[in-house]
């Protein structure tokens, strides 16, 4: 038989899967896989209940209904002032398609793409499998700063893109405003686009402003946007996302589209539409609770000896398990607390591509009811600390 495709074959199941079947095998708490624990918004379930019903249940317009490529065109103007008509929205089947639609309308084999470590899992496989060439540039802990001399060496005459994920997981770092005009003056020089991560948009703490790279002078004709109603209202199963694209590069996302899902439920897409209209309260609210959550789940970690690193967007948080003396690396650790703790969380060694990554932090979702995280930091607690500690804490 004729072989299957060499690059799928060698691809292995994702970390978030392997230690998601790991912590159904041992009963754990699972902070590794970002998925909230409760439903989003009554409203917006109800609407895309009642949108089963209305006779509209065949294949919707391939680019999306025009309820969402309005109201997400809407919601972009009305949060950043970014003049997108509708017909520029592309609706996908969450946001890892529009990721994998804004790629394929870009890249041709030979082209080269920038790419930030610690990255999301699915951007390297996909710029690989289009014959593009990956050039990493690293982000180092504990502040995650980006080093602007490595960013600026790895754009040269043959790079067509940069993959930008803010605010960015694993580090729940949010690009400041100096950052991004440094890409910006970067994508410029070189005549690049930009395909932007967007998704974790609307989650930001601490008082930071998400300032899409779209919003800067000259990039409108450049970049991308991508969004996820998964992670805006907690309904992560539903698997909607958006991209907002400059009026000559939509066709392109939309025909990529069309060759990977077609269409996106319709009724689900409805739903999202009433969502993206909602006040602006519910999305301030929204922030506010995560943020109280990632303060919950930060204090819980410090008491049990880890020394939790800085996060000021998305659904996690990385601690560095080096104080609590622990006997292996980041892999190690994160299937020890599993097996041992029934507390599972993702070795951020799994975010890297390049060469020696560092070992010793580990990635927890904190998007949780309380009492979820107040068990697992009882759970680590009760294994990892004596009860002279307990007495001293």
């Amino acid at each position: 038989m004729k072989p299957v495709n060499s690059q799928l074959a060698a691809l292995g199941t994702t970390i978030f899967s392997v230690m998601s079947a790991l912590a159904v095998e041992h009963d754990a708490i699972n902070l590794g896989q970002g998925f909230p624990d409760t439903d989003g918004p009554q409203d917006v379930m109800k609407a895309a209940a009642a949108a089963l019903f209305d006779g509209r249940n065949q294949y919707p317009p391939m680019p999306g209904v025009p309820e969402l490529r309005q109201a997400v065109a809407d919601h972009d103007r009305r949060f950043y002032g970014i003049a997108a008509e509708p017909s520029q929205v592309v609706v996908t089947c969450g946001a890892t398609e529009a990721i994998a639609a804004c790629l394929m309308s870009l890249l041709n084999p030979g082209d080269e793409v920038v790419l930030i470590e610690p990255l999301y899992d699915t951007y390297l496989p996909v710029v690989r499998l289009l014959g593009a060439i990956p050039r990493l540039v690293r982000l180092d802990p504990p502040d995650w700063t980006l080093p602007r001399a490595a960013l600026a060496a790895a754009f040269g005459p043959c790079t067509k893109a940069l993959l930008l994920n803010t605010p960015m997981n694993p580090t729940g770092k949010v690009f400041s405003a100096e950052e991004l005009d440094f890409i910006a003056a970067l994508l410029a020089r070189y005549d690049a686009y930009a395909v932007c991560d967007e998704v974790y948009e609307h989650l930001v703490f601490d008082g930071h402003r998400h300032v899409p790279l779209m919003t800067l002078p000259g990039m409108g004709e450049r970049v991308m946007r991508i969004g996820s109603a998964g992670k805006t209202f907690s309904f992560t199963g539903w698997k909607v996302g958006y991209v907002t694209a400059p009026a000559t590069l939509a066709p392109v996302v939309a025909k990529a589209h069309q060759n990977l899902t077609f269409a996106t439920a319709p009724n689900l897409q409805r739903a999202v539409a009433l969502g993206l209209g909602k006040d602006e309260s519910y999305f301030l609210d929204l922030a506010a609770a995560l943020q109280a959550k990632r303060d919950r789940l930060a204090a819980g970690l410090e008491t049990v000896g880890m020394a939790v690193l800085p996060c000021h967007g998305s659904y996690f948080i990385t601690a560095d398990i080096r104080p609590l003396g622990f006997n292996g690396d980041d892999v190690a650790f994160c299937r020890h607390i599993t097996e041992a703790a029934r507390v599972t969380a993702v070795p951020v060694t799994a975010f890297y591509d390049g060469p020696e990554p560092p070992r010793h932090y580990a990635r927890f979702a904190f998007c949780k009811q309380d009492a979820v995280l107040d068990e697992a930091v009882a759970r680590l607690a009760a294994h990892f600390l004596t009860d002279a500690d307990k007495r001293r804490r």
